[in-house]
């Protein structure tokens, strides 16, 4: 997902100010925002979380 993406979805639930966000940062404050786990970037090759919008990113 490009950034600019990402920077809407995050404004369209709150999250002010997303140009101090790096990308990571910004994705994991989403998935926090939302009640999900803030593991973007973090699972490396193995992730259990088969339903998450980010997961075609984070293993990348």
């Amino acid at each position: 997902m490009r950034l600019s993406e990402i920077e809407k979805k995050a404004r369209s639930i709150g999250i002010r100010d997303t140009w101090r966000f790096s990308k990571k940062d910004l994705i994991r404050s989403i998935q926090r925002k939302e009640g999900n786990f803030e593991c973007f970037g973090t699972a490396g090759a193995v992730c259990d979380q088969m339903a998450c919008c980010w997961r075609e990113d984070c293993l990348r």
